[in-house]
């Protein structure tokens, strides 16, 4: 169970940092509605984060939590903000991923 709620706060990180890169578009009302949604996502990603580690290590928690972040603020990058994608960027992007599975995978 704790992986699940570990995986949803590295969701919950890819979230805060989509609304970030809104936020760094606009101004006035929708600044602080999507500044809010930042904040909301933050702090719901690292009370989770706390929850997972109660019952799995901490480095390798910390490291799938961080490296889901990754993973995905670089998809939503691509994805949404129209950021470059290329080769070397997809190369190290998949090198994390498997790094991520293989922390997984022996703890």
């Amino acid at each position: 169970m704790n992986w699940i709620i570990l995986i949803i706060a590295g969701l919950c990180e890819v979230a805060f940092t989509y609304c970030l890169g809104r936020a760094k578009g606009v101004i006035g009302m929708q600044w602080w509605l999507w500044t809010g949604g930042f904040a909301f996502f933050y702090v719901l990603s690292a009370v989770l984060l706390a929850k997972a580690t109660q019952s799995l290590p901490i480095g390798t928690a910390y490291a799938v939590w961080t490296g889901i972040g990754a993973v995905g603020a670089v998809l939503v990058g691509i994805i949404f903000f129209r950021e470059p994608t290329s080769l070397w960027r997809l190369f190290f992007l998949t090198t994390l991923i498997l790094s991520i599975v293989g922390l997984k995978t022996v703890s």
